[in-house]
């Protein structure tokens, strides 16, 4: 087999990251050697590569479903948003710089071509087969001229395109046709046909739907999808989870022990990672929800403030909703708070950033002994380490540079040497994301934040969160092999898009059959 596919999406959050992923899992137990690609994603949920670049979660995600290690080549440009018309552009899983939204578009996006095209071709060269997701939808007629995530590099490697729709939110129809119609002939000449997502029901009570579909387009349908709870994969970003509801509709199992853990998570401004709360909530017995007002804090038996694009901003944010006195108060009675990244650096004396916010001195909250200087070089690292007396692993994605000046060390080499963060009673902080995925480390932790909270919570002994994972990913994998026509998705990848598709009109602005 030699090829690869395309997966486009009526919307953002149709299910295109979770599609690609199960694709990925079904082909490779098909024996296929299969890598995934996103051209260009826009995320502040990042991840590490082993030769220290940073990529997408949602790519590395999918590299793990694939079976395969995680690369640069699998998502050359990551956009970090740092405000509603600025974000920083990672090249090849390096920052080149700040740029405008009209920046970008306005001539260095289609410049990129190259680069992703160079990229896509790499891995063509070593897999079988490639499975690309595509970003938002392909019928952005206002952005098609500079896309190079979308139709542009489908066009480019002359791939198949499966467009995936989000039943759940109705208008599924007419998004399927709006979207192919409104792409110029060559475009639609690639449009295989569509995939239906997150469907309840009869699928019989569908199907005279699908056939009117294929008769007004042309295309087939390659499966619809049952809509399935929990499936708790990593996401693009943190629109998708309700502030008041629990992690990404993960089930709270009940407690090992005689309580529940209740944790509450600040939902700090442009919330970056928010995925290491993702082993905290596989816990049974540990109830996560993100809060956003002082008052929910009060209940909750450890807080975490997390990672963000916007340390001086987040810090700002927490001061004028209360939340910086809430957390001062919980430090005077010694009640556990955990600051991730720019949260370790917000539980700090003073933040000296000339980089990120260009806001110079700020002062910290003054809950740990920590001073913070944003350095121009963004620290990149996949370190491993231990504590609480446990082996720890995770990375590291920030501009901070800690000066830690008292307190205990929190995680540290095998000799006792600290490696990064510290803690002064119930209050921890470390630059590390992913350290609670440490099995040992994490249930050490929670038995440590229990102590303190005064709760009977016992830890599972045997909660495995790689394990719980590969559970997920499987799920996604059964999710194609049972209800996708997979060997339609195989001929696709083989051999292209069918050929004689037909033109819908009216097609692109100023488009012709």
């Amino acid at each position: 087999m030699s090829g690869g596919l395309l997966v486009a999406g009526t919307t953002s959050d149709a299910g295109k990251s979770v599609v690609t992923a199960g694709i990925c899992r079904w082909l490779v137990r098909q024996g296929v050697k299969v890598a995934p690609f996103k051209a260009q994603n826009m995320s502040l949920n990042s991840f590490v590569t082993r030769e220290g670049a940073e990529i997408g979660r949602a790519q590395a995600m999918q590299a793990q479903a694939a079976r395969i290690e995680p690369t640069a080549l699998m998502n050359p440009v990551l956009l970090k948003p740092g405000s509603d018309r600025s974000s920083q552009v990672v090249l090849m899983g390096r920052p080149v710089g700040e740029m405008s939204a009209r920046g970008y578009h306005g001539g260095r996006q289609e410049a990129l071509l190259s680069t992703v095209v160079d990229c896509l071709e790499q891995l063509r060269g070593t897999y079988d087969a490639v499975i690309c997701e595509g970003a938002g939808s392909p019928a952005e007629i206002n952005l098609r001229r500079t896309d190079i995530v979308n139709m542009g590099i489908a066009r480019a490697a002359r791939f198949p395109v499966v467009v995936v729709g989000d039943i759940d939110r109705g208008g599924v129809f007419a998004s399927f046709f709006g979207t192919t119609a409104l792409l110029d002939a060559e475009d639609q000449s690639l449009i295989a046909g569509y995939l239906v997502n997150k469907f309840r029901g009869d699928v019989s009570l569908l199907e005279p739907g699908l056939e009117m579909l294929r008769g007004i387009t042309g295309r087939q349908t390659y499966g619809v999808l049952p809509f399935a709870h929990g499936l708790g994969i990593d996401e693009e970003d943190g629109m998708g989870v309700s502030l008041r509801g629990t992690v990404r509709e993960s089930v709270v199992a009940p407690p090992y022990g005689d309580d529940v853990l209740r944790v509450a998570v600040c939902a700090v401004p442009l919330m970056s990672n928010f995925t290491d709360v993702d082993a905290l909530a596989a816990e049974p017995g540990v109830v996560v929800r993100f809060v956003d007002r002082a008052e929910e804090l009060a209940d909750a038996d450890l807080v975490i403030v997390p990672g963000t694009r916007g340390t001086v901003n987040a810090l700002a944010w927490l001061r004028e909703r209360g939340l910086a006195d809430a957390l001062v108060r919980r430090a005077a009675e010694d009640r556990p708070v955990l600051g991730i990244c720019g949260g370790f650096q917000i539980l700090g004396e003073h933040i000296e950033d000339d980089v990120e916010s260009r806001a110079g001195h700020i002062d910290g909250l003054g809950l740990l002994p920590v001073r913070i200087r944003f350095d121009r070089e963004k620290t990149l690292a996949r370190p491993v380490g231990e504590a609480l007396g446990a082996p720890v692993e995770g990375y590291e994605i920030h501009h901070g540079v800690a000066d830690v000046r008292g307190g205990e060390a929190f995680i540290s080499d095998d000799r006792g040497r600290s490696l990064d963060g510290c803690r002064v009673g119930a209050m921890w902080g470390t630059h590390w994301h992913g350290s609670l995925e440490s099995d040992e480390f994490r249930r050490r932790f929670l038995t440590e934040v229990a102590r303190a909270a005064g709760r009977r919570f016992v830890p599972a002994p045997d909660t495995c969160f790689a394990a719980l994972r590969e559970e997920q990913l499987d799920r996604l994998g059964d999710l194609i092999e049972e209800h996708a026509d997979t060997d339609a998705l195989l001929r696709l990848i083989e051999s292209g898009a069918p050929s004689g598709l037909p033109f819908i009109a009216p097609g692109a602005p100023g488009a012709r059959a």
